[in-house]
Order: structure tokens, then sequence, then C-alpha cells
């Protein structure tokens, strides 16, 4: 992700750019982690990716909790979280390439559904 040149590591300054990036994630993090528990509970999850401007059902925060929370203990760690956002939004970015008219729908063919999804995964 921050190989921008495509070498097989980072230097100095794609270094740079990963540590704000993680650094600006852990901002986020500590701010929807309520209790300080360096996890973030379902309802902790609700309210950071709403604020990111999800809105979605309890069924999907059950799935992402049981995709995300690799302890088992009805939480998000850190880095599990950074990924559950990213997917996400990666997911969220292929749907909108396919609802061209942005009601929240799309018909697509069984092929097209596993290349948008496999492009994320």
């Amino acid at each position: 992700m921050f190989d921008r040149n495509n070498r097989g590591g980072v230097d100095f300054n794609e270094f740079v750019g990963l540590w704000k990036y993680i650094n600006d994630w852990q901002n986020i993090f500590r701010t929807y982690d309520r209790d300080n528990s360096n996890f973030i509970d379902k309802n902790e999850l609700k309210q950071a990716l709403t604020s990111f401007g999800y809105r979605l059902s309890d069924q999907v925060y059950n799935v992402l909790l049981g995709k995300f929370d690799r302890q088992g203990g009805g939480q998000v760690a850190f880095d599990d979280f950074i990924q559950c956002c990213i997917v996400l939004q990666r997911l969220t970015d292929v749907f909108r390439r396919f609802d061209t008219d942005q009601d929240g729908w799309i018909h697509i063919s069984y092929e097209q559904y596993l290349t948008m999804i496999l492009s994320v995964v």
C-alpha cells in the first residue's frame, strides 16, 4: 500500500507516510474506544462507522464483528478495526461503481459479483 515505486519495500519517505497513516488511525481508534479498553465493541463500532457516513443494520454489525473479532470477545482490536474500515470502504467503492444511479441497488451477474468481492478481499 505504501510501496509507491513497487520495489517490495518502503523507502524513508514512504515510511513517513505509513507512520502518519498509522498515527491517524490510532487517533480515530482512541476517539471511539470510549471505555479505553483498547478494543472497539459493537456500540463503539456503530458510533465510528456512523460518523464515517455508514448507515448499517444490526445484522451487518454482527457480521462485521464476526469477521473482524479475531479474539472472539465481541470486540475489535486496533489492527482489526483498520482492516474492517478499509475492507468496508473498498466494498463500498466497488458497489458505487455499479450503482450508477446511486439508489443503493445494483443488478449484476454472478461473475461481476465474484470479481467485485475478490478484488477487495
